[in-house]
């Protein structure tokens, strides 16, 4: 500690010990006529600067054995022992200090267990899709092309899930805003899912303008509206119903929604069905749901600057939408 306060006080020492001089140099250049005054200047100069020394090693003792101790956890920043004004400002920068800290460290666990659950979830769902290819291949009949491959399909998406779910980390360095047609992804993203479409007999009707155009990442917004289109045919239960994909646009700013005609969402689940992992009333009825993929769909939309919003009614259906903010209608 002393030599703490050694070095942070030489150059008031070192500037002492030249005003000092100096003044010796003016008695030395007056001829040392009155030599007891020269010396009591220069004693009086020592002990003043000693004293003055002394009292402030005195002050800064505890912060001095603060600083120098080997710290036991990040509580011990806490700690105030500061006096002077300095002390206190550095007192309140390392508080306001560790709250930053806090909060980084909070939201790297919380991402870090929310990575951990999702791959744990993942791994356990993926048994089932292999399972059901296992037990195909170990038929002696037939097998049965079509089976296998609408389990492929739920395997490839389940993969897509957890790729997007690792890319929303380095979600800056993976984007790129291109102009993107509406209705030619629409369609891109109902052919990919025709199968789905097919085996639960629901139809898909697109209301969009061949026209318009939105400033948006385009492998993005196609995982965004394949999880909302997808999750919009599971979750319609009856035959011969419609999905219904539709555009407008008004004072450039566009809107896209996806509606169907399936059971709809509970209100006490509607302002949750955003969150990690929760799959609600209506996730229990199928074993698919991982509650992350409106979660992510919804993260995605707020990095991209578009607003996702969410309107059901149990019976009648669900539309989401996504508004894209200051945009062209015409490519």
């Amino acid at each position: 500690m002393l030599r703490l306060f050694l070095k942070e006080h030489a150059a008031f020492m070192v500037f002492q010990a030249v005003l000092v001089a100096f003044i010796m140099i003016l008695y030395w250049l007056d001829g040392f006529r009155n030599m007891d005054t020269a010396i009591y200047s220069f004693v009086i100069s020592i002990l003043l600067t000693s004293a003055f020394l002394g009292a402030r090693c005195i002050k800064r003792y505890r912060y001095y054995r603060k600083i120098s101790e080997t710290p036991v956890s990040m509580e011990h920043m806490l700690q105030k022992e500061g006096r002077s004004p300095e002390q206190i400002q550095n007192d309140l920068y390392l508080h306001k200090l560790y709250k930053v800290y806090q909060y980084e460290v909070q939201a790297l666990y919380a991402a870090q267990s929310r990575h951990l659950q999702f791959m744990n979830q993942w791994v356990h769902q993926m048994k089932t899709p292999i399972s059901v290819i296992q037990l195909l291949l170990q038929n002696p009949d037939e097998l049965d092309k079509n089976s296998v491959s609408e389990e492929i399909e739920r395997l490839k998406a389940s993969l897509d899930t957890v790729l997007m779910n690792a890319r929303l980390d380095t979600f800056e360095q993976d984007m790129q805003i291109e102009k993107v047609n509406l209705q030619s992804l629409a369609r891109e993203i109902i052919t990919e899912n025709k199968r789905l479409f097919i085996s639960k007999q629901v139809y898909p009707v697109i209301e969009v303008d061949e026209n318009f155009v939105a400033a948006t990442d385009r492998k993005w917004m196609k995982f965004v509206l394949g999880q909302l289109i997808t999750n919009a045919v599971k979750y319609t239960f009856e035959k011969d119903k419609k999905v219904y994909i539709t555009a407008s646009c008004h004072n450039s700013h566009m809107n896209l929604s996806i509606s169907d005609e399936g059971i709809g969402i509970p209100s006490t689940d509607l302002a949750r069905v955003t969150k990690a992992f929760f799959t609600g009333e209506n996730g229990r009825k199928t074993a698919e749901s991982t509650g992350m993929g409106l979660y992510i769909a919804k993260e995605v939309c707020e990095r991209l600057g578009h607003e996702l919003t969410i309107e059901s009614a149990v019976g009648q259906g669900t539309t989401i939408s996504i508004l894209f903010s200051n945009q062209d209608t015409v490519s």
